[in-house]
């Protein structure tokens, strides 16, 4: 069963590549235009390399797309990821809100040299420290507002009015000085674009940045006052980051068009300052997170700089090669997952173009049409299966206010009824293969909990599949594949009594929560 549902969704894959690559030639939703690696000077075999290596690390990715000369040569999704999802970025969003401030200063509505305060007069606390009143536009953009600690864990799950909490949190040290990892600066360059503009960044953005760039369909966190979170909350499609990346290669330039002045640019992705000062060189050489921060983009190794979010979001530009990497992943350890593109892709880009390898490019594509993540294992039915269908338990009291659980089997499939508070939710799970669905229950993520969290999105894709750990465990899988996250709901059944782990990905020991429930009469 499971040779054949993998031969069959090789055939898709290769189906779908042909249909997208039939898109493109029409002319349909403003695609990237397509080539071939060697035609652009980039060796095959380094991308199949990079493939296996990816294969064979912990790094869990979604997508990969590899540009060269503004044309995708490389893209795959391993199942059941695909094109026409949308995924969450994390902190690469950041990388648009920056971009967001380049256009309102390219069109004279603020400076980065302006002062913080300045935009909010009537959020000020009583007393204005110096340092918060010496705190500058630029202070946000380079992470150096001199707070601490980081301020934006304390504040999103308890204040409903961000700004104001921003501008009374302690400011210790010069702003300009100090690098800080600070996602709440960033919401801060969100905030001072609705004053300046009256819109939403992502309103502000749409006629200037995702029209032009064809990108539609987004969606973006708010703050509980509707202000997008700015530094996170972006969700896109693997090619329109890629669209963004080759935009931001060219300078602000898209189809012969100039939409924002190249300076920002030269501006924007360059040093502004260093992460940790005085570091030994060898430590510094070793990692791409101490390269020099610029506005919200990081300087990397190579001389190269990329957009960069949790668990693994990257899109990398490399100037000196004409080349941008867009990849979607989940991954707990990412310079890792860095290493290998500069392991394997960096090396494999070559001049202008090399001859050609129609039995390394069919390779390729072949590969990255297989792309797949594993499914639950042994899809066969115990016997005990037929005594969980069609009952319900009730829940003991538990932090989730999972009140009951309903399990029904038919035709190979589960269907997963919850009471959770007031809502019922429904999730189904297939035999060796992916159900699509639909939820508006919140997923893992880094932000579970925060005021106002998920507001400004839409509901929620899943896709769900099961297997038997053995005669009494069951194995439910629910991946949010508009996220880097799945949960799994690891179901053991005692007689009338079931025991269920609920495991985040994100979180798999500290985030693992267990409800106990009994049979209903």
């Amino acid at each position: 069963m499971k040779t054949r549902t993998s031969t069959i969704l090789l055939a898709f894959n290769l189906l779908f590549l042909c249909v997208n690559s039939f898109a493109f030639q029409a002319g349909i939703k403003d695609s990237l235009p397509r080539s071939t690696p060697e035609a652009e000077g980039v060796s095959s075999r380094g991308i199949l390399d990079f493939l296996d290596a990816v294969a064979a690390s912990k790094h869990e990715l979604h997508s990969f797309m590899f540009l060269r000369h503004g044309k995708v040569i490389a893209e795959g999704w391993w199942n059941p990821y695909h094109p026409d999802l949308r995924h969450s970025l994390y902190s690469l969003s950041k990388s648009f809100t920056s971009t967001a401030v380049g256009f309102a200063v390219s069109e004279n509505l603020m400076t980065v040299n302006d002062k913080v305060i300045s935009f909010f007069p009537g959020d000020l606390p009583d007393t204005i420290p110096p340092f918060l009143a010496a705190m500058r536009v630029r202070d946000l953009l380079t992470m150096s507002t001199g707070q601490y600690p980081e301020p934006t864990w304390s504040i999103i799950y308890q204040d409903s009015n961000w700004v104001k909490a921003f501008l009374r949190f302690p400011v210790v040290d010069e702003p300009g000085t100090k690098f800080m990892y600070n996602s709440l600066a960033t919401y801060m360059l969100s905030a001072i674009i609705r004053k300046v503009t009256g819109q939403n960044v992502s309103d502000y953005l749409a006629p200037r940045l995702f029209a032009p760039l064809g990108i539609e369909g987004m969606d973006w966190e708010t703050d509980p006052m509707g202000i997008n979170t700015g530094g996170w909350g972006l969700r896109l499609k693997t090619e329109e980051v890629a669209r963004f990346g080759q935009f931001v290669l060219q300078k602000g330039s898209w189809k012969g068009k100039k939409l924002l002045p190249a300076s920002w640019f030269d501006e924007a992705t360059t040093v502004k300052i260093m992460q940790e000062a005085g570091l030994p060189e060898a430590k510094r050489d070793s990692s791409d997170w101490l390269q020099g921060y610029c506005y919200q983009f990081w300087r990397c190794r190579h001389n190269v700089f990329r957009g960069d979010g949790a668990y693994g979001q990257f899109m990398v530009v490399m100037p000196e090669q004409d080349a941008v990497v867009v990849i979607t992943c989940e991954s707990h350890d990412n310079q890792p997952e860095l290493n290998l593109v500069w392991k394997y892709l960096l090396p494999a880009i070559g001049g202008e173009s090399l001859p050609s390898n129609d039995s390394l490019a069919t390779s390729m594509k072949r590969q990255l049409a297989s792309l797949s993540l594993p499914l639950p294992v042994n899809t066969w039915e115990p016997a005990s299966a037929t005594n969980i269908s069609g009952r319900s338990f009730r829940v003991s009291p538990n932090k989730d206010q999972i009140k009951a659980i309903r399990f029904d089997f038919s035709q190979e499939k589960y269907t997963m009824t919850m009471d959770i508070g007031n809502t019922r939710y429904d999730f189904r799970f297939g035999a060796g293969t992916w159900i699509n669905g639909e939820t508006d229950r919140i997923g893992p993520d880094l932000f579970y909990g925060a005021k106002s969290h998920n507001a400004g999105l839409n509901p929620f894709k899943v896709v769900g599949s099961y297997g038997w750990k053995d005669q009494r465990t069951l194995i439910l899988e629910l991946r949010y594949i508009e996220s880097p996250h799945r949960e799994t709901f690891i179901c053991r059944f005692k007689g009338k009594k079931v025991r269920m782990e609920l495991v985040p990905s994100n979180n798999p020991e500290n985030g693992r929560r267990i409800v106990k429930g009994k049979i209903l009469k």
